[in-house]
């Protein structure tokens, strides 16, 4: 008889955690990089885990790092639907058509996709707009440099990274019309080898301020190695180079959208969307400007990151040309979204050609 009631005890425990684990929303991710990247894939994480905080044992998350973009990502995706997700973040941009195609085979699973443009009923876009904080890098870039020479490293050229490459230089050149752009593409995300090597190259060849659109901080180790180069923390603050090299960053802040869009999964909300949010959002953030920046531009900076927030200024304000001269925007004309989410060429002043 006891052990009966022992058994029967024992099934019963096991189907009410069974129960408790089934009424959990369940949210995957899938990340371009380790969590430790200290960039991209480090604030992806960090929204995670404020899924979890903010929701408690009403949820379970579960991630892979390090997934190439190309079909390895569709294995990912798919195995994590199979085990139950109600709701996948596919968190870099070239995992943009393998969650239209696995999102296809799971019409019941939300999908989000960072950076992308393609949606479908079950798959939602979200971005950030970096170029409003390549603006305040700019700005900052362009006062400090004392060679004139700014190298920029980039990963792909995508519309996001030539948008920031665009959005820099215009403001450097506003505050500095000698400053010249030397750009290297890495073509990868996270490589941190091939990121201290290029950062390595444009310091060779002159650039004393270095900006990034990879996800490592080997050009922040870089640079601090080489002195005298200034850098900005990529999608996280990098506070560790602080105050310098590292004199301010552009930090992405996923959390309170990854909440919102996981409490829409669990009230039976969520909808397809497009989501582009700024400095006004709080979506992009501006790392402290460390005190290596002198005063005024530090003022200088903070005047444009308020403008930039409040809507009063666009960082694509006329007059502007493209780089074959040819006219763009007019005086006091803004660029409109469309425009910017397809952005395939430089603005007038940046040398060399946007590869293909």
């Amino acid at each position: 008889m006891k052990l009966t009631k022992i058994l029967t005890s024992a099934v019963l425990a096991t189907g009410l955690a069974t129960a408790a684990l089934a009424d959990k929303t369940k949210v995957g991710f899938v990340y371009v990089g380790p969590v430790g990247d200290g960039g991209w894939t480090y604030e992806h994480d960090k929204g995670r885990l404020a899924v979890e905080e903010a929701y408690g044992d009403k949820v379970e998350t579960v991630y892979v790092e390090s997934v190439p973009e190309g079909p390895d990502s569709e294995r990912v995706m798919t195995d994590m639907a199979l085990k139950g997700a109600d709701i996948i973040f596919t968190t870099s941009f070239g995992y943009m058509d393998p969650t239209i195609n696995v999102a296809k085979k799971f019409p019941n699973v939300k999908f989000e996709h960072a950076t992308g443009y393609k949606t479908a009923p079950n798959v939602s876009v979200y971005s950030a707009r970096f170029y409003e904080g390549r603006a305040v890098q700019g700005t900052i870039a362009g006062h400090m440099t004392k060679s004139n020479v700014v190298g920029y490293i980039g990963s792909y050229p995508i519309p996001e990274v030539i948008r920031g490459i665009n959005s820099a230089f215009i403001h450097a050149r506003k505050v500095n019309p000698d400053v010249q752009f030397k750009i290297v593409w890495a073509y990868t995300w996270f490589d941190p080898a091939k990121e201290a090597d290029a950062a390595k190259v444009l310091i060779e060849q002159g650039a004393d301020v270095i900006l990034q659109h990879t996800d490592s901080t080997a050009p922040q180790a870089a640079a601090q190695a080489a002195g005298n180069v200034v850098t900005f923390g990529q999608a996280s603050d990098m506070s560790e180079y602080a105050p310098f090299p590292r004199v301010s960053s552009i930090i992405d802040d996923w959390a309170p959208y990854y909440i919102a869009r996981v409490g829409a999964v669990m009230d039976g909300s969520w909808a397809e969307s497009n989501t582009w949010h700024g400095i006004g959002d709080g979506m992009v953030g501006i790392g402290e400007i460390s005190d290596a920046v002198p005063a005024d531009v530090k003022a200088e900076a903070l005047a444009l990151k308020a403008a930039l927030a409040d809507g009063s200024y666009h960082s694509f304000t006329g007059p502007l040309k493209k780089q074959d001269g040819s006219d763009w925007l007019a005086e006091g004309e803004t660029a409109d979204d469309g425009t910017l989410a397809g952005m395939n060429f430089y603005v007038e002043g940046i040398e060399g050609d946007v590869p293909q």
